[in-house]
């Protein structure tokens, strides 16, 4: 009797499904971008997506659904089945910015979302137009404290604002922050001389810098960017411990079993030491930090922090 009961146990765990990580995934994946298509979040989405489609066998989708500086997408996402196949591409605006600068945001960011992990880092770089005689951060903010209120500053996004109010705040100057549709338009208007200055993507700034119609002001990380060497950072330049970055990384809902939060997490760093994704991405201007789950998770927290600060330093708002 004994020995048939044993039998009929081995029989029921031999039949028992895999575990949720070993057999994901089985259908085709969603990745939405919840800002405008062309942009470094639709390109690091795509990457990504073309590189799990090869290694999966299953199609990676990349779903734009942009709107309200990322809610849209974001919220869709939150509210979406917690099985893997529907994951977001967020950025430092979408999870760091938006909950102290949106006071009625149609999502959780710390609650409703299981972090994978961060795909590329991209500080900014501060660029005038030639107009403006400043050669250093250190020069501008000099000129902005003799002319306070005139100095123009665009912003197209959350991010690069409330960089530039960071900036502002912390220089103890009067700049006047403009607002733009999107960073695109904005380093446009510097590039024609309606503005005098913009935190615009390096990737972007870089050509126009290097042909002497935008003049590279510092860069926004804590050491020289390989992509614009040239340009000291603007913490050697004249605000020690002034660091801006804009990151983005892939979240599934909140609810996603570990193990399928683990396995995107495992093809994602394998997917960033591919030698012709650095490659792609060092030549945007990425860097790419490989994080664990936890590590990405510590990562939001503490933005969410240190952006409430500033939007209640500033008292910025959105229009």
């Amino acid at each position: 009797m004994r020995t048939g009961f044993c039998l009929i146990a081995a029989m029921v765990a031999g039949s028992a499904p895999p575990a949720a990580g070993q057999q994901y995934p089985v259908k085709p994946i969603r990745i939405v971008v919840p800002l405008a298509p062309g942009g470094p979040t639709d390109l690091l989405a795509r990457i990504v997506g073309q590189k799990l489609t090869e290694a999966w066998g299953q199609q990676v989708l990349v779903d734009s659904r942009a709107g309200a500086n990322g809610a849209v997408g974001s919220e869709l996402v939150a509210r979406s089945t917690p099985d893997g196949y529907t994951l977001l591409m967020g950025t430092s605006g979408t999870h760091g910015i938006n909950a102290s600068l949106y006071p009625k945001l149609p999502y959780d960011t710390l609650n409703d979302f299981a972090p994978i992990a961060r795909v590329g880092i991209a500080p900014y770089v501060l660029v005038a137009h030639p107009s403006l005689p400043a050669r250093s951060a250190k020069e501008l903010i000099q000129i902005a404290r003799a002319r306070p209120g005139q100095v123009t500053c665009a912003f197209g996004g959350s991010a690069s604002q409330l960089a530039a109010e960071l900036f502002k705040s912390t220089a103890h100057i009067d700049l006047l922050i403009v607002p733009y549709k999107g960073n695109a338009p904005a380093v446009a208007a510097v590039f024609s001389g309606q503005v005098s200055l913009v935190f615009g993507g390096i990737a972007q700034s870089a050509p126009q810098v290097r042909a002497g119609r935008l003049r590279a002001l510092g860069t926004t990380g804590l050491r020289r960017s390989p992509a614009m060497p040239e340009a000291p950072t603007i913490a050697d330049s004249g605000l020690p411990g002034f660091e801006v970055s804009t990151w983005y990384g892939l979240l599934a809902p909140a609810g996603t079993a570990r193990p399928i939060v683990d396995r995107l997490n495992s093809e994602i760093v394998k997917i960033l030491k591919m030698p012709d994704v650095r490659e792609r991405l060092s030549a945007e201007a990425f860097e790419s930090p490989a994080d664990t789950p936890d590590q990405f998770a510590a990562v939001i927290k503490s933005e969410v922090v240190k952006w409430a600060k500033v939007v209640k330093q500033t008292g910025a708002h959105v229009e």
